[in-house]
Order: C-alpha cells, then sequence, then structure tokens
C-alpha cells in the first residue's frame, strides 16, 4: 500500500519534469521572462530588469510554477479544472536508461563549481546547523528518504529478490547499494548547492532565502538558476530529463512490488498479468489528474506528507521487529550464511535487534510529539483533510494487525496451539536451520497444525537436550 500510494503521487512529480523538458525546447525558456499568458503584468517582474522594479514580488519562474503546475489561489477543498498539458506529459512517462542521471550529475558537478559564488552555496551545505537536530522534521525526512531511496518497507527489494537464485549475495548487493546511494546523494547536494549559491550570489542574497521548503526548489529556483547560464537551454534540458530518469527508476520499483505482491497473492491477475498492468497504471493516471489541477500541489502534498512518512517507518519498524525477535536474529544470520558462505558478525545481530528498532520508534515518537497540523506555504489544511490524510497513512499499516488478527481467528486449534503456531516460523519440509531440520508447514487443516506443533515441540525439545 505504501508503494501504491507513493506511485499516485510520484507520477505527477515526473509529469511535471516532462513538462519542463518540453517547455526547454525553445530558444527562449518560458520562465525568463513576463511576455508570457500566464504572467500576471501587475507583479511579475523580469530578472534582468529586478533591480528596477523593487516591488514586484513574484518571477517569472515562479509565475510559471503557479499557473502550469499550481495556482496559489485554490486549496485542497477547490482543485480547479485539469491542467492539460501536464495530462498530456502525464500520459507520456516513460522509461529511460538509469546511467543518464550520473552523467548529467557528473556535467553539472563541474559546471557549477566554476561558477562564481558556488562556494557559498557548498559552505552551505557542509557547514552542520546542530540547532536543527531540536526540531523532528529532519529526523523524520531523512530517516523517510533513506528507505525512500532503499527500498525497505515498499516490498521493491522483496519483489526484485524473487528472482534472485538462492545463492546469490545479497550481502555484498546490500552494501554496494547502500554504498552507491549513499555517495549518489552527497554528490547530488554539491550539484544542488553550488547552483544554487551561484543564484545567491547573482541575486544578491543570502542562500537561506533562495531556499523554499518545497517542490519549488526544483521546479523554480533551479530553472531560475540554469535559465541565467549560457547555453541555458541545453542546461535545462539535461536537468529536466535527469530528473524525469531518476523518477522513473523509484516508480518502476514500486510498481514492480505492487504487481508481483498482487499477483503472487491472486493467481487471477497472474494470468492476466497484461490487463492488470493496464488497469493499474490506468487508475493511477485517473488519480494523477486529481493533482494536476490547479489546486493539485495541495492534493499532492497530502499525499506526499501522510501516505510515506510515518507509514514506511512503522512497516519497517515492524518487518525489523518480526525478524530480529520473532523469526530469530541468530537463525536469520545462519541463513545468509547458507546462501552466501559468510556469516554476519555482531555487529549486525546489535544493529538489527537493538539499534534499528530503537532508533526508528525514536523517529516516530519525537515527530509525534512535534506533529503540527498540515500546511503548504501560508495555506493551513483544512481539518477534514488532516483526517483524510491520517486514514491514508493508516490505510497502509492497518493490513499488519488486520491479517494477524485473521490467522488468529481463522486457524483451528485452542487460542494457546493458534498463538503458538502462527509465531513459529515454518520454513518448509527439509530447509536446514541450526543443524536441526525444521518440518513444520504451512498448514491449513486441524491435523496439519497437530502434525507442525509436533515437529515444532520434538525440535525444540532437542534444543533444550543438548
Amino acid at each position: 500500500m505504501i508503494a501504491f500510494f507513493t506511485d499516485l503521487f510520484y507520477n505527477v512529480i515526473i509529469a511535471w519534469s516532462l513538462y519542463y523538458l518540453f517547455a526547454s525546447f525553445s530558444p527562449s525558456l518560458p520562465w525568463t521572462s513576463c511576455n508570457n499568458t500566464w504572467n500576471i503584468a501587475a507583479t511579475c517582474y523580469d530578472e534582468h530588469i529586478r533591480e528596477k522594479l523593487p516591488s514586484m514580488t513574484s518571477d517569472a519562474a515562479k509565475l510559471i510554477d503557479n499557473d502550469q503546475i499550481g495556482d496559489g489561489n485554490f486549496g485542497i477543498d477547490n482543485i480547479g479544472s485539469i491542467q492539460w498539458k501536464l495530462a498530456v506529459c502525464l500520459a507520456l512517462v516513460v522509461w529511460f536508461t538509469a546511467i543518464f542521471p550520473y552523467c548529467v550529475l557528473l556535467i553539472f558537478l563541474i559546471r557549477g563549481v566554476t561558477l562564481e559564488g558556488s562556494m557559498m552555496g557548498i559552505y552551505y551545505y557542509m557547514y552542520p546547523n546542530l540547532s536543527e537536530l531540536l526540531n523532528s522534521k529532519p529526523w523524520i525526512d531523512a530517516a523517510t528518504q533513506v528507505f525512500f531511496s532503499l527500498g525497505p518497507g515498499f516490498g521493491v527489494l522483496l519483489a526484485f529478490a524473487s528472482y534472485n537464485k538462492f545463492n546469490n549475495n545479497v550481502y555484498k548487493d546490500a552494501l554496494i547499494t547502500s554504498a552507491v546511494n549513499c555517495m549518489t546523494s552527497f554528490l547530488s547536494g554539491f550539484v544542488v548547492f553550488a547552483i544554487i549559491g551561484y543564484l545567491a550570489h547573482k541575486r544578491k542574497e543570502d542562500v537561506r532565502q533562495v531556499i523554499s521548503d518545497d517542490q519549488g526548489l526544483v521546479f523554480t529556483v533551479y530553472p531560475e538558476a540554469l535559465a541565467t547560464l549560457p547555453g541555458s537551454t541545453f542546461w535545462s534540458l539535461c536537468f529536466f530529463l535527469m530528473l524525469m530518469t531518476l523518477g522513473l527508476d523509484s516508480s518502476f520499483g514500486g510498481s514492480e512490488a505492487i504487481i508481483t505482491g498482487i499477483s503472487d497473492e491472486f493467481p487471477i491477475f497472474r494470468r492476466n498479468r497484461e490487463l492488470f498492468i493496464l488497469g493499474l497504471f490506468a487508475f493511477y493516471y485517473a488519480v494523477g489528474l486529481t493533482e494536476i489541477t490547479q489546486g493539485g500541489m495541495f492534493v499532492l502534498n497530502l499525499l506526499e506528507r501522510f501516505s510515506v512518512q510515518y507509514s514506511i517507518l512503522l512497516a519497517v519498524l515492524f518487518e525489523t521487529m518480526c525478524i530480529s525477535w520473532i523469526y530469530g536474529v541468530d537463525r536469520f544470520r545462519e541463513n545468509i550464511r547458507e546462501m552466501t558462505g559468510f556469516l554476519p558478525g555482531m555487529y549486525w545481530k546489535l544493529c538489527w535487534k537493538f539499534l534499528a528498532p530503537v532508533f526508528i520508534i525514536f523517529n516516530i515518537s519525537f515527530g509525534l510529539y512535534q506533529h503540527e497540523p498540515l500546511s503548504l506555504g501560508p495555506y493551513k489544511y483544512p481539518a477534514w483533510a488532516n483526517i483524510v490524510g491520517w486514514m491514508l497513512a493508516a490505510s497502509s499499516i492497518i493490513w499488519i494487525p488486520g491479517v494477524a488478527v485473521v490467522q488468529l481467528c481463522t486457524t483451528p486449534g485452542s487460542f494457546r496451539e493458534r498463538l503458538r503456531f502462527l509465531l513459529t516460523p515454518q520454513l518448509g519440509a527439509g530447509h536446514q536451520s541450526n543443524g536441526c531440520t525444521e518440518r513444520a508447514k504451512v498448514a491449513d487443516t486441524e491435523e496439519d497444525i497437530a502434525v507442525a506443533l509436533q515437529a515444532v515441540d520434538f525440535e525444540l525439545l532437542k534444543e533444550d537436550a543438548v
């Protein structure tokens, strides 16, 4: 469900990138002047005459963002009409190569550090503001971003891993993936803040004044900075093409998790995979239309804030607790040894069993303690929108305790037998774990449960005897 909700708004962000990409195919970028149909003559200023019009408060880049992506005059209770240019872009979201973003990042890094004022932005990026650690938002955003980029809790990794061979070196894959992700994020920070520093220098402002707290950084501030560079069309094309390819990689991963999970659970969808995928993406498109209306930004912000943050943290917490405390961290380490020939050491055992759960619980508790009603800039969401948001968050997590209750109620046997059976790892016949054979199997009948429980009791007695 978390991957499903993420796809609902993530594809719209890709559509924005696609729209800006198409808009870049012009000799003069449309956000560099006030000579457009959406510009408001009374409040729009041209960057080239900015100093002459100090009372003008909305630059051209901001106005294209308002008109083509979302109008500040709308809200969650008045989203306006569909922006049909974005609707076409939403339908044209297609795949691109995954290596392209790294090429663009390298190009932008080289160009960015050569710009005047870039070091000011890089200094802002590297200099820590320790006072922000007293605010829960950086903690929640950081944890969410790590899970979002690496994939735990979304079902993406489980879906991809299901296609691996049994002896695939998952330990090496995990280390390489985490290292590449970390380095990419670190590199991206230099690229972004080098350009932001250049724009701050050009505006004669502080870096903090340039940075906005929403998608405006990407779709307003950055386009404005690129528009001031020689060959602005080329830089704009590269930037928005990179955004689109990065978004598509994440979107496809989430979609694959949904498709694989539902197809495995319901064979009818596996037999009609093409129709199922067509229906899923048609639904994505239909919901996406509400997010590309004149007030669509408010719908997207609602989905982004509530459908991912606390849901993904709780999902990963459940996964960690189930693996480390119910399945057993020693059994899990032994499984990795059987697959790779390598037994993870005490560091990983401590992380899985103690550090990870404590850190996640801290993030959730701290975030809820400082939680404030949803807002976007000066706009405050009505109470009903916040209720809908919490319902969205709960709809992703409720399945975990919900399925547990259903299994507890439908499994044959006494309550004690059902509880013991459901909390006992069922690894399948012949699976070797800790030197003994686990004979407990998935059971659907009362006789099967009795046999499985006897097998579990027998193994426990053997372990006690040893």
